[in-house]
C-alpha cells in the first residue's frame, strides 16, 4: 500500500480484500451483544462469533472466513476502561481483523498469508519484524524460518501461557505465534521475552492461534481431527504502524475525533488536556456502537457498563471546562468516518444523538447533586481523615459519581478516600452482578440443539401460508437428552422436518395447537426457536405415544394465530406512526405480541402526552380502514436496507431476509409503503384484518424507554364496550345523558363545594354558640373557659374555629375536641392577654392524656394534640379545666 492509502478505512479494506481473493468468505461484524456466549457481556475478540464452529457445536458450509469484528472491553475480566486515555494503545472499543480456517488450512498457509500480507501488501519492512512461537512448537519455528527468512534470534521461543491459547479448562486449544513491530531505539522497551518487553518499542500487531489440540477434563491433550486457525490483528495498531506512529491516537480516525472534541469543548490540546480528549474520542466510538447494537443506559448489566463509559467521557468534558453538552455534537464526525464500513451507525444516528444528549444532561444534574451529597457526607470529617469506602461507593453506584471525581473534590480539603473499602464494595457489587448474569440457557441443553441441527438440518417453516400441514419427527428431547419415544403424560420437545408452528422470536409468541401421529396425540403448549434454525414444539402427550420417524398431522390453533398476526402487524404500523409523530430517534426497544394484547417499547426521553397518543391511535386506525395489502418479499440484506427497510438495532440477519411492507405512504414520494421492516414473523394479509386498534396504557420502562400497551380486533372492541358500559352506568347514576355527563359532573362538584362550605359554616356557628345552640363560657380560676365536643368536624377546621372563639371571648381559654371515627383531636387556644400566665401547650397535653394520647405541640397561644379514645372527649374538656385551676390562682 502506498503512503497515501494507509487510512484506517483503507487498511481494513485491504485486509478483507486480501483474504477474499484467497477464497475466504467475508463475514460482516456480529453485533457487540454476543448471540452465542451468554457468559460474555460484549464480544471482546474476533473469534467469538465463530466459537460454536470451533467447538463443533455448529457447522457452517464455509471452510474459511475473514472479518473485521467490533469489540468492546469495558466489563468483566476483559476491562481496559481505566487505562484508556493514558496509554498509547488501550481502547474500550476496537476492531479486530481476523482470518479463520475451520479445519481447512493450518500453520503453513496461515504463516504464509500473514507474512505476505504484512510485508508485501502492507509494505512493512521485514527488518522491523520479530515473531514469537510457543517454546515447544518446532513446526511453527521451522515454518517461520523457511517462509520469512528471519534469523533464529528474531524467532523467539516463549515458554509461558502468553503463547498458548485455550478456550477454557477443556475444549480446543493450541500454541500461538505473534508478530511484533519494532518502532526503533528512540522508544523505550525491549523485544518480547525480555525484562523490558512492556515498553512501547516492540508492539504486537498480529496473533496467530494454531488450534490443534483438545484439552480434556482429566488434563490430557489429544490431537483435533481437523486443526483450525484463528487470528487477530488490532486494526488501530496496524494502522498506527502504517501511518508511522507508535500511538494509536495519532491515526487519522482519532485525529479527526480529537479535533472535533477540541472544537466542541473549546479546550486546546495540551499535555494536561490530551488524556481527556483521548477519552472522549475513544468512548464516543464505544457508546455509539453499543447504542446502535441495541444497548441503552441502565443501572445493571450491559446498560450499566454503557452508562459508566458515557459518564467517564462526560466527566472528562467537564474537566475540560465545557459549558455546553458535548458528546451528542460529535456523532456526525464519527458517522462520517465509520458509517461506510458500519451502516448501522448511519441508521442509528438519530437514536445515538438523542441518547447521548439526554444522558449528558442527566450527568450534569448528577454532578451538581453528587457534589452536594459529598459535602453532607464529609461534615465532621477532619483534614487528614478518609471518607469511608462504602460511602464513596454509594455515591458512585447509586448516583453515578465516579471515585476519581470524589477524590478530586476532596483533595483540596485534605480529605482522602478509603480506596480499600471502595474496592471491597465494588467487588461485592460485581459478585452480585456475576451471580445475576446467568445467561439465556444451560450450555449442555443448548448444545443438543446444535447437534440436532447438524444431524438433521433446520426445520422448514410452512406457517406463512398454512396453519395445518404434515411433518416428520426427526428428533425429540426430554430433560436435556435425546429420546426415541414419548409416553402419555410426558412433556417432550418435538422437532420435525417441516412445521406450520411459528417459534417464538422477535417478540411474537410461539404457536400452540395439536399434533396427531399414527398411534398418538399431543397438545403443543408452546413453540420455540433454537440454534437459529430449529422449531421446537413443547408438547404434552395426551394419548398413545409419539416416536421419532412418525408422520404428524400438525394443526395450529387458528383463532390464536389470527389474533397474533393482527397484533404483530399492528406493532409495525404503530412503530412507523410513532416515528412520524414523535421523531426519528424513536426505535423499537422490545415488544410482546400475544394473542390477547400487544406491548411495544420505544426509545423516547419523556412520557408520550395524551394528545400525542390520541393522534397516534387515530393514524393507526386510519391505516387500518384504508385496508392496504401487506406485502412480503425475500431480498438480500443489503438490497433490503438500500430500499429503505428498517432493521432492528442489535439483531443479526441472514444474507437473505424477509421484508414486510404495509400501508400506503401518501405523503412520501420516494417510498410507496408506509411501513417497511425486516421481519420473520407472521402477519395479516390486509391491514383491515386488524379490525380496530386502541391504546390502553403508556408508562416508563427505564430511563429513555417508554412502553405502549394496546389491543386490536375483538379485544379492542370488547374493551371499548366495557368503557361504554362504565360511561352509561356513571351517566345513569348522575341522572344524565352520556353526552351531558362532563357538564353534570362539573355541576355536582360545584354543588358539593357549596354544601361543604355551608356545612363548615354551620359547624362554626354551632361551635361558637350561634343561634343559642352552643354552650356558654364558664369561669374557671377567674378566667373565661369555653369547652365543646364537636362530632364530625375535621381536625383541620379546629384552628379557624378557635381563632373566632378567642375573638368572641375577648379574654380566656378555648378548648375543642373533634371526634371522628372514634378518634379525638384536641385543640386549645389562649388569648394574647394571658400570655405568660398560662400555656396552651400544657393544657392540650392534659386533654390529650385523657383521650389516650401522648404529648402535643404548638405555641403558647395555640396547641393541638390527639388520642385514640374519642369516647372520653368530655373527660378531655374536664382535664383541661382542671389544668387551668392547677395553673392559676383566682384573679384578685
Amino acid at each position: 500500500m502506498s503512503g497515501a492509502a494507509t487510512s484506517i478505512n483503507d487498511v481494513r479494506k485491504a485486509f478483507l480484500d486480501y483474504f477474499a481473493a484467497r477464497d475466504h468468505a467475508v463475514e460482516p461484524s456480529a453485533p457487540l451483544v454476543p448471540m452465542n456466549d451468554p457468559t460474555l457481556l460484549f464480544i471482546n475478540a474476533g473469534m467469538v462469533p465463530f466459537k460454536n464452529v470451533f467447538t463443533g457445536a455448529e457447522v457452517r458450509d464455509i471452510p474459511r472466513a475473514v472479518s473485521s469484528q467490533k469489540c468492546v472491553r469495558a466489563g468483566g475480566k476483559h476491562n481496559d476502561l481505566d487505562n484508556v486515555g493514558y496509554t498509547a494503545r488501550h481502547h474500550t472499543f476496537f476492531e479486530m481483523l481476523g482470518n479463520f480456517s475451520f479445519g481447512d488450512y493450518f500453520k503453513d498457509v496461515a504463516i504464509e498469508h500473514a507474512w505476505h500480507l504484512v510485508t508485501r501488501e502492507f509494505g512493512i519492512d521485514p527488518q522491523r519484524l520479530t515473531v514469537t512461537v510457543f517454546h515447544e512448537d518446532d513446526e511453527a519455528h521451522g515454518l517461520w524460518r523457511r517462509i520469512s527468512g528471519l534469523p533464529d534470534d528474531r524467532i523467539i521461543r516463549i515458554a509461558t501461557s502468553d503463547n498458548f491459547w485455550s478456550m477454557g479448562d477443556s475444549g480446543p486449544c493450541g500454541p500461538c505465534s505473534e508478530i511484533f513491530y519494532d518502532h526503533g531505539p528512540h522508544i523505550s522497551g525491549g523485544p518480547p521475552g525480555t525484562p523490558e518487553e512492556d515498553g512501547d518499542r516492540f508492539v504486537e500487531i498480529w496473533n496467530l492461534v494454531f488450534m490443534q489440540y483438545e484439552q480434556q477434563a482429566g488434563g490430557d491433550r489429544i490431537d483435533l481431527p481437523r486443526p483450525s486457525i484463528d487470528t487477530g490483528m488490532g486494526l488501530e495498531r496496524i494502522a498506527a504502524v502504517m501511518q508511522g506512529s507508535h500511538d494509536n491516537y495519532d491515526i487519522d480516525l482519532f485525529r479527526r475525533l480529537i479535533d472535533a472534541s477540541i472544537e466542541a469543548t473549546g479546550a486546546p490540546e495540551t499535555d494536561a488536556t490530551r488524556p481527556s480528549h483521548r477519552v472522549i474520542a475513544d468512548h464516543l466510538r464505544a457508546v455509539s456502537f453499543l447504542v446502535a447494537d441495541g444497548v441503552l443506559p441502565s443501572n445493571e448489566g450491559r446498560g450499566y457498563v454503557l452508562r459508566r463509559i458515557m459518564r467517564r467521557a462526560m466527566r472528562h468534558a467537564h474537566l475540560l471546562g465545557a459549558k455546553d453538552l458535548v458528546m451528542h455534537r460529535l456523532t456526525p464526525t464519527l458517522v462520517a468516518e465509520m458509517g461506510a464500513a458500519y451502516p448501522e451507525l448511519v441508521r442509528a444516528e438519530a437514536l445515538i444523538t438523542e441518547t447521548l444528549r439526554l444522558e449528558e444532561d442527566r450527568f450534569r444534574q448528577m454532578l451538581e447533586k453528587g457534589l452536594r451529597l459529598l459535602d453532607e457526607a464529609t461534615q465532621g470529617v477532619s483534614t487528614g481523615a478518609e471518607l469511608p469506602g462504602d460511602v464513596a461507593f454509594k455515591l458512585y453506584d447509586t448516583y453515578g459519581f465516579p471515585l476519581d471525581l470524589t477524590q478530586d473534590a476532596l483533595r483540596a480539603r485534605g480529605i482522602g478516600v478509603d480506596e480499600t473499602g471502595f474496592a471491597e464494595a465494588m467487588a461485592e457489587q460485581r459478585a452480585k452482578a456475576r451471580a445475576a448474569w446467568s445467561g439465556s440457557g444451560d450450555a449442555a441443553t443448548e448444545k443438543v440443539w446444535f447437534e440436532i441441527l447438524d444431524d438433521r438440518g433446520a426445520s422448514e417453516f410452512l406457517g406463512y401460508t398454512a396453519e395445518r400441514a404434515e411433518g416428520e419427527i426427526v428428533a425429540m428431547v426430554r430433560d436435556g437428552a435425546r429420546v426415541d419415544t414419548a409416553q402419555p403424560g410426558e412433556t417432550v420437545s418435538v422437532i420435525c422436518n417441516q412445521t406450520p408452528f411459528y417459534g417464538e422470536s422477535g417478540g411474537q409468541m410461539g404457536d400452540t395447537g395439536v399434533v396427531t401421529g399414527p398411534v398418538g396425540r399431543a397438545r403443543v403448549e408452546d413453540t420455540l426457536k433454537k440454534a437459529g434454525g430449529l422449531h421446537v414444539h413443547r408438547a404434552v402427550v395426551e394419548e398413545g405415544c409419539l416416536a421419532v420417524g412418525d408422520t404428524l398431522d400438525m394443526a395450529v390453533d387458528g383463532d390464536r394465530r389470527r389474533r397474533l398476526r393482527a397484533n404483530h402487524s399492528a406493532t409495525h404500523v404503530l412503530h412507523e406512526v410513532l416515528r412520524r409523530q414523535l421523531g426519528d430517534h424513536v426505535t423499537q426497544k422490545g415488544s410482546l405480541v400475544a394473542p390477547d394484547r400487544l406491548r411495544f417499547d420505544i426509545s423516547h426521553p419523556k412520557a408520550v402526552a395524551p394528545q400525542e397518543l390520541r393522534a397516534v391511535e387515530e393514524e393507526v386506525n386510519r391505516l387500518i380502514r384504508d385496508n392496504a395489502a401487506v406485502e412480503t418479499r425475500l431480498m438480500t440484506y443489503d438490497d433490503a436496507i438500500g430500499s429503505g427497510a428498517m432493521a432492528l438495532f442489535g439483531e443479526k440477519y441472514d444474507d437473505e431476509v424477509r421484508v414486510v411492507s404495509m400501508g400506503t405512504a401518501q405523503d412520501d414520494q420516494n417510498r410507496p409503503h408506509f411501513s417497511v421492516e425486516l421481519c420473520g414473523g407472521t402477519h395479516v394479509r390486509q391491514l383491515g384484518d386488524i379490525g380496530l386498534f386502541t391504546i390502553v396504557g403508556e408508562s416508563a420502562v427505564s430511563a429513555g424507554v417508554r412502553r405502549i400497551e394496546a389491543l386490536t380486533g375483538a379485544a379492542a372492541h370488547q374493551h371499548l364496550l366495557e368503557q361504554q358500559a362504565l360511561l352509561k352506568a356513571a351517566a345513569d347514576a348522575a341522572r344524565s345523558a352520556p353526552g351531558e355527563l362532563p357538564e353534570r359532573i362539573a355541576s355536582l362538584i360545584a354543588e358539593r363545594r357549596v354544601l361543604e362550605k355551608d356545612l363548615a359554616e354551620a359547624r362554626r356557628k354551632a361551635a361558637l354558640g350561634g343561634g343559642g345552640s352552643g354552650p356558654a363560657p364558664v369561669e374557671v380560676a377567674g378566667l373565661k373557659y369555653l369547652g365543646q365536643v364537636l362530632d364530625g368536624v375535621s381536625p383541620k377546621e379546629l384552628r379557624g374555629l378557635a381563632d373566632e372563639a378567642k375573638q368572641t371571648l375577648g379574654s380566656g381559654v378555648v378548648a375543642f375536641v373533634a371526634v371522628n371515627d372514634g378518634k379525638a383531636a384536641v385543640l386549645v387556644g389562649v388569648t394574647e392577654d394571658l400570655a405568660g400566665r398560662i400555656s396552651a401547650v400544657d393544657l392540650v397535653r392534659a386533654g390529650a392524656s385523657a383521650v389516650g394520647g401522648k404529648g402535643g405541640g404548638g405555641r403558647p397561644d395555640m396547641a393541638q394534640a390527639g388520642g385514640p379514645d374519642g369516647d372520653k372527649a368530655d373527660a378531655a374538656l374536664a382535664a383541661i379545666s382542671g389544668a387551668i385551676e392547677n395553673s392559676l390562682m383566682p384573679a384578685a
